[in-house]
């Protein structure tokens, strides 16, 4: 997954190519997203920049599910992903991001939090 640079290629005024005046910095890494499907619990250890960690979720089973009106949170297990309109080709696969809406054994929920960077499934329920 090979990406120019920020800024450093861009174009002159009259559309002429201008070349970089350096290569990628190691903090300039990009890395290709974990799309989190539903399946048997796998998680993946980054580390990342500041020698810090992120666990990223490959495939989930379980959500935490907070019911607001009962100011509950259940351990509930993922049925199905309902939609995802971050993208249509998410939503025919069945990737569950931010803003997914998944069905639970605690009723239907929206997720709030990044599996593909927090490495858990938190949601809404709705």
């Amino acid at each position: 997954m090979k990406k120019s640079v920020e800024n450093l290629l861009k174009r002159k005024p009259t559309g002429g190519k201008r070349k970089a005046y350096r290569g990628r910095r190691k903090y300039e890494i990009d890395r290709y997203p974990i799309e989190t499907v539903l399946g048997k619990e796998e998680r993946i250890v980054k580390r990342v920049r500041g020698g810090n960690i992120k666990v990223a979720c490959k495939s989930v089973e379980y959500a935490n599910v907070v019911d607001s009106k009962e100011g509950k949170v259940v351990k509930a297990k993922i049925l199905r992903v309902v939609r995802n309109i971050a993208d249509k080709d998410y939503d025919r696969r069945g990737v569950i991001t931010k803003g997914a809406v998944i069905e639970t054994e605690a009723g239907t929920a929206r997720v709030v939090s990044r599996p593909g960077q927090d490495g858990v499934v938190n949601a809404v329920k709705i």
